[in-house]
């Protein structure tokens, strides 16, 4: 796989975060590989690892946003931005980029003071195994959003001299 270069300190944030993601994907195939040999041939099923496997695969969504946000592989309507000349794609760049700020202010600022609540009480699942998935994603999810939209910025400003470079169908695939 060909990564995009790395461009400065957010890019090694999120790069880094992206690395967790990888090791976490294995531990989860690694925890239900567990589960299905101690459900099906020890005939001992786990309390833990279906919301082991939901907390850590959430997390995992999470980081996989802002690597893509990183790679420049978010959703873009390609179509409009070829055709357009550069000063309407450079127009395009500045929306999209403080539209996705504004977002993540108002997750923040909307979320800030229950993710707080949450972390500060250590609210868990309420199960048997229950673990802490409230306290820590809703937590994590204002600090993705908020490297996301950080990381968005990075790019704008790192590729505004850019060249421009019509897109292909093959780069979809």
């Amino acid at each position: 796989m060909i990564e995009h270069e790395v461009t400065g300190w957010v890019d090694r944030i999120s790069l880094g975060i992206s690395r967790v993601a990888m090791f976490l994907t294995a531990f989860v195939v690694l925890i239900i590989f567990y589960e299905v040999v101690m459900r099906y041939i020890f005939v001992s099923p786990t309390l833990w690892v279906n919301e082991m496997s939901l907390w850590v695969a959430g997390m995992i969504y999470l980081f996989a946003g802002l690597y893509v946000m990183q790679q420049r592989g978010h959703i873009s309507i390609y179509i409009l931005y070829d055709a357009a000349p550069l000063w309407l794609q450079r127009v395009f760049d500045v929306l999209s980029t403080l539209f996705t700020c504004i977002f993540a202010a108002a997750v923040v600022w909307g979320g800030f003071n229950e993710a707080w609540a949450k972390m500060m009480r250590w609210e868990t699942f309420g199960t048997a195994f229950d673990p802490p998935i409230p306290a820590t994603m809703k937590p994590l999810i204002l600090l993705i959003v908020t490297l996301t939209a950080l990381q968005m910025v990075m790019n704008l400003i790192h590729d505004w001299n850019r060249p421009r470079r019509p897109h292909t169908p093959a780069d979809e695939l």
